[in-house]
């Protein structure tokens, strides 16, 4: 059969290497290596003892437009004080490449790269740094917007538990928890006193391995790709939820959530309708990535997503829920 198509494609690091020196006009040795293929292929670039991550975007996956609103916003906190990955432009000043992959034209653009370690298991101290430099970033951000998507209780959860059922049978105890989460979040969010609930732009993805700590204890923040429009709570709660996951000793969570909350509050007061919606704002992002999985099958998922995780899955959740007694 001579006529075919490719899915999606893995890019030789040789390749990358000779494409990143030939686009920014490098004189030294370029070497590339893989540092993830997971929704986007990142590339660690090596020149001399400096290093930067390249990103390849998957097909499809963000817009041009969409990447540039990232990487506006990754300008403007740079240029604000917070410590982020930023895009480094090519010879042409152009911070968006495009490289013709078999599959189609696929986005790229080279970083920054993050000094330090990831902190899976941080202590107060760090705690409360990571609260205040969350502060900070919020503080610059809050009731500004960018042009991406706005994220609601439909198209975090809503979507996601539709996608979720062109997978998996509504009839798994599983998918009945995802069902009432869905109910649940729909109408906590739509009852909210929208008076006492920050808004503005939102990372949606602080977990650990998006962040590093360096050698003077300061957080430097990535992979905002996942950025957008909506209340700055959900950061909070993404950031919290996977503190807890990754915390055995649950008297140690409450702990280091106080010290998380007194950094952040350091900065910006956190009212007293975001703490009690924040429990719920974890379940609706654990979720919605649910969806992404499924929507990502055929080229990020398939080697984990399954009915066994999915049960895995939810039950981590479910301990977050009911740490914070709330009935699903």
């Amino acid at each position: 059969m001579k006529n075919y198509q490719i899915a999606s494609s893995i890019l030789a690091p040789s390749f990358i290497s000779e494409f990143v020196k030939e686009t920014f006009d490098i004189k030294e040795t370029v070497k590339a290596s893989i540092l993830k293929t997971g929704i986007s292929h990142n590339y660690l670039i090596s020149i001399n003892e400096k290093k930067f991550v390249f990103r390849v975007y998957f097909k499809n996956w963000r817009t041009n437009f969409e990447i540039e609103e990232e990487l506006k916003l990754l300008n403007y906190l740079k240029e604000n004080g917070i410590l982020v990955s930023v895009p480094i432009s090519d010879k042409n000043e152009n911070f968006i490449q495009e490289i013709e992959a078999p599959e189609g034209n696929r986005f790229t653009v080279l970083f920054s790269y993050a000094e330090g370690e990831f902190v899976r298991n941080p202590n107060e101290n760090d705690c409360f740094k990571l609260g205040e430099t969350i502060g900070k970033m919020h503080q610059l951000v809050e009731n500004k917007s960018l042009k991406r998507k706005t994220y609601t209780a439909e198209n975090l959860i809503g979507w996601a538990y539709e996608k979720s059922k062109e997978m998996f049978s509504e009839e798994l105890s599983e998918m009945n928890y995802f069902k009432r989460a869905n109910e649940k979040i729909t109408e906590e969010f739509r009852k909210a006193k929208q008076n006492d609930l920050k808004s503005g732009i939102v990372h949606l993805d602080l977990w650990y391995q998006n962040m590093k700590k360096n050698e003077h204890g300061d957080f430097t923040f990535f992979d905002f790709d996942n950025c957008g429009n909506g209340w700055l709570f959900l950061d909070l709660s993404y950031a919290l939820m996977l503190l807890f996951k990754n915390e055995s000793n649950k008297t140690s969570f409450e702990d280091k959530r106080e010290a998380f909350y007194n950094g952040y509050e350091s900065v910006l007061k956190i009212t007293e309708e975001e703490k009690r919606l924040i429990p719920l704002g974890g379940l609706a992002i654990w979720l919605h990535y649910t969806g992404i999985h499924v929507e990502r099958f055929d080229d990020f998922s398939n080697h984990f997503l399954s009915e066994e995780f999915l049960k895995f899955w939810i039950q981590i959740v479910h301990q977050w829920m009911e740490f914070n007694v709330i009935k699903i």
